[in-house]
């Protein structure tokens, strides 16, 4: 086994785990997920059936990532955010897979602590998602944004730097510029 999952975590069938994930304490992985190498699970995290997740994932404590939920590659999940996967549930009248809204988290992109993504969204390559922040709409690359519901305030490097006016970034030197309103490297 090239990976590690801790005692405690429990892994159904038909499971699909990169080299070097580690999977830390009272997790649950079930049936049909993929995970990408070089992932790290903290405690308390579920991953619903058939998700795919790429590699170099960050999942923090007490994270669920539903069915019908992808994220791909360095994605990070900060602790205790929640995606939801059905917009209209109701315990007596379940729709199962099929009544599922599909959510993407692009390459790279970040979630805070506490953020709710509702289903059937798509979060930009290297956005940003504040802690607390809901988000009900599709989010662009690299737009940061905040609140409840979720709005623009601005621009965030690829390396997490929010930008500032003259759209590069003081920490790593990465110029951008806008074109049709999407931010793009220069």
């Amino acid at each position: 086994m090239s990976y590690f999952v801790h005692e405690s975590s429990y892994i159904d069938e038909d499971v699909k785990i990169g080299a070097g994930t580690k999977v830390w304490h009272f997790c649950h992985i079930q049936e049909g997920a993929e995970i990408g190498e070089n992932c790290s699970l903290g405690q308390n995290v579920n991953i619903g059936s058939r998700v795919i997740i790429g590699k170099g994932v960050k999942i923090q404590n007490n994270v669920s990532v539903y069915e019908g939920v992808e994220l791909e590659d360095y994605a990070f999940c900060g602790p205790s955010m929640v995606f939801t996967n059905d917009l209209t549930p109701r315990s007596k009248y379940p729709k199962g897979p099929g009544g599922f809204k599909k959510t993407l988290v692009r390459y790279g992109a970040s979630i805070g602590a506490n953020a709710t993504i509702v289903c059937g969204n798509t979060i930009g390559r290297w956005a940003m998602i504040a802690s607390g922040a809901v988000v009900t709409k599709d989010v662009n690359d690299y737009a940061l944004m905040a609140g409840v519901p979720a709005k623009q305030i601005g621009w965030v490097c690829e390396c997490g730097t929010p930008l500032k006016e003259g759209l590069s970034c003081e920490a790593c030197g990465r110029a951008y510029r806008l074109l049709n309103d999407q931010l793009i490297e220069k």
